[in-house]
């Protein structure tokens, strides 16, 4: 006696294909979406890396700068007027929305001073920075008066005393503010802005 097999069966076997088809395309979807969020992930730790090496080289700029001013080109009475050689300006500069001078902007704007690199040329790092006094003219403060220039609040407050102690009671002479623009251009496009104000370190 032969059994004829069942229509139920012979409708099913095609079915299990087509739901293990769908199965492998939605993993294969899947992996692909992982892997490129994997790159994207990479990618972006890859930019911060060079970032935060762009930030640590600009500390270069600052130190020279500080430098300028204790026994450099820059100390004593030397800032009351421009030096465009050591990237100096006795007047604030004119600035974008964000606050960075647009000179810095420019690798000509300036002077051609202004795009002197510091460092290993080697790592295609190049570090411009310029540094402007916050004063609207050119001159000694004495001649620009107080509103001629912007100066760091004073420490210390006269609260009274005896002529005696006058001497020590009274504040210290206000000290100008300097801005420090510094512009780091890296590998991959890479650029970094930092900004600083400072008053004159002390000798």
């Amino acid at each position: 006696m032969t059994t004829r097999p069942s229509p139920w069966r012979r409708r099913e076997r095609g079915v299990v294909l087509l739901f293990c088809l769908i199965i492998l395309v939605v993993l294969l979807a899947g992996g692909v979406a992982v892997v490129r969020s994997m790159n994207s992930s990479l990618f972006s730790a890859g930019n911060l890396a060079f970032k935060r090496d762009l930030v640590n080289r600009g500390e270069l700029a600052a130190a020279q700068v500080m430098t300028l001013f204790k026994t450099g080109a820059l100390a004593g009475s030397a800032d009351t007027a421009d030096m465009k050689s050591e990237n100096y300006s006795a007047t604030a500069l004119p600035v974008n929305g964000k606050g960075i001078p647009t000179a810095l902007l420019s690798d000509t704007a300036y002077d051609a001073k202004a795009s002197k690199k510091i460092g290993n040329d080697a790592d295609a790092v190049t570090i411009r920075y310029i540094i402007d006094r916050m004063c609207n003219d050119v001159g000694t403060p004495a001649s620009l008066g107080a509103k001629g220039c912007v100066y760091a609040p004073l420490t210390t407050q006269v609260l009274g005393g005896s002529s005696q102690r006058a001497k020590d009671d009274l504040p210290p002479p206000a000290s100008l503010i300097y801005r420090l623009t510094i512009r780091v251009d890296g590998p991959r496009n890479t650029q970094v802005f930092l900004q600083s104000s400072f008053t004159k370190p002390d000798l």
